[in-house]
């Protein structure tokens, strides 16, 4: 992509891309980094801070890393707001990996001098978890194998041990490891797991990472819904150039990181992110309100037939579902200082109703049975704990359930996208489905109500038992 044949208006790199170090390496280059965190080290690369360029890897598939060598690793990021949009070209990612291909390649560029922050974005399930120890999946092949050799890893955590036992045997500084991913406790969930796999082989290497290396807590938080053909068809008309890389999100961002760094790093502060000391209470809101309403959403909206979520919170009743589940999941949060909860709710229920975001329940339905415990099954324990009804939490969790089964209420068929999609589709009733996510430990009048969502559910379709649920408050 050559920015010189770009119009005005958009905005491009104006510093020397040949100067800019490698000092991020980020795992998992899907579409959400490129417009979230790369947004920010983009900032401090405009602002003069040459030390922050990316060397992105792709977990998976070379498609990330084919699209952006073919343009220099340039890519655009399209905010839009209903009818407007802005066009920002980022030059931050210098390269892309691919671990399969050559996960040595990843191992050096984690050991590199340059390198002062490894950050992460592969979702829940990359991190390769135990849901009930909360350790490592020893029945993973993957880690099974990570645990035995780290000659070409296979895992997340393993790359990261392999990275930092390069570093400590070179004599090279510790770093920071930025782990941006929807899981309460991240940075301690990830340390747990990269420290498990390095006491495996060496317990002085553990010793030195648990000793030196960072790995702090983070919040991120931007809508970013999958690119389709149609976006770049129109960003092609608009800029005159193809870009295959492109990534559509909407104004809002925020990142909040635990000020807990090993090393360099930006001036994060200076280009909005929030520094602070606790981010758990950041972490429960973002979770319990945006993702667990976003998930709600998903299931029932996908059942009837609502591909996006401003569809589904346009009706009354799916913005008093909304509602509803605010209302439940809000009482079991402590806001931290700066959070005024009600104003938090009318700015995302604004971000909803976004109808240019154009976001696919189908893609926040994905990996559910990795995501609904943070979002969902946490607030229903806290507020059975106190007594208290769980009817739109267990509405949202029915419907979950509900769309195991893989057809919609009018009967279209779809393919489950889940880690464990074969064994829910085995599981047989409330107690097993609830036993696959962990969530086995949930008294008998959460599970009565889920059974009698998902018996409505079942009979009478989402549309029914979404308005059934603002009768009965």
């Amino acid at each position: 992509m050559s920015t010189s044949v770009l119009p005005d208006s958009a905005a491009v790199p104006t510093y020397d891309r040949s100067q800019v170090r490698r000092g991020v390496v980020h795992l998992g280059i899907g579409a959400f980094h490129r417009a979230h965190q790369a947004t920010i080290f983009e900032a401090a690369l405009a602002a003069g801070d040459l030390r922050w360029g990316v060397v992105g890897v792709s977990l998976r598939s070379p498609a990330v890393r084919d699209q952006m060598r073919a343009q220099d690793g340039l890519y655009t990021v399209v905010v839009r707001d209903d009818d407007a949009a802005q066009v920002q070209v980022i030059g931050a990612v210098l390269d892309v990996l691919v671990a399969p291909e050559d996960p040595k390649a990843v191992v050096a560029a984690i050991g590199a001098p340059d390198t002062h922050l490894v950050t992460l974005t592969v979702t829940e399930k990359g991190y390769k978890l135990d849901r009930a120890s909360g350790s490592l999946d020893r029945t993973d092949a993957d880690v099974a194998r990570d645990l035995a050799s780290l000659d070409a890893p296979r895992t997340v955590p393993g790359l990261i041990a392999a990275g930092l036992a390069v570093r400590r045997a070179a004599g090279i500084a510790a770093i920071t490891v930025l782990s941006c991913d929807n899981l309460p406790h991240n940075g301690a969930l990830l340390r747990a797991g990269v420290l498990e796999i390095a006491c495996a082989h060496d317990p002085a290497l553990a010793d030195w990472i648990a000793t030196n290396v960072a790995f702090p807590a983070t919040m991120v938080d931007r809508i970013v819904p999958a690119t389709t053909d149609d976006d770049i068809i129109k960003l092609t008309e608009r800029i005159g150039v193809e870009d295959r890389a492109m990534v559509k999100t909407e104004p809002f961002l925020q990142w909040v990181v635990e000020d807990r760094f090993s090393g360099p790093r930006p001036d994060l502060a200076r280009f909005g992110v929030q520094l602070t000391d606790a981010v758990g209470p950041w972490e429960d809101a973002k979770l319990r309100l945006l993702n667990g309403a976003h998930s709600g959403i998903a299931y029932l909206g996908g059942l009837t037939g609502d591909d996006f979520v401003h569809e589904f919170v346009a009706r009354p009743e799916g913005r008093a579902f909304v509602d509803a589940l605010w209302n439940e999941s809000a009482a079991t949060l402590t806001p931290p200082a700066g959070l005024d909860v009600a104003s938090y709710r009318e700015q995302l229920m604004a971000r909803f109703a976004n109808p240019s975001l154009q976001h696919r329940t189908r893609q926040i339905a994905a990996d559910g049975s990795q995501k609904l415990p943070q979002r969902l099954i946490a607030p229903i324990r806290e507020r059975r704990a106190r007594g208290l009804p769980v009817d739109a939490l267990a509405l949202a969790v029915a419907a979950w359930m509900r769309w195991q089964a893989g057809t919609t209420d009018a009967g279209d068929r779809f393919v489950v996208d889940d880690p464990i999609a074969d064994r829910l589709a085995s599981a047989r009733g409330v107690d097993a489905l609830l036993a696959a996510i962990g969530a086995d430990d949930i008294d008998a009048t959460a599970r009565g109500a889920i059974a009698a969502h998902l018996h409505l559910l079942q009979t009478s379709g989402a549309r029914a038992a979404v308005a059934s649920l603002g009768t009965q408050r």
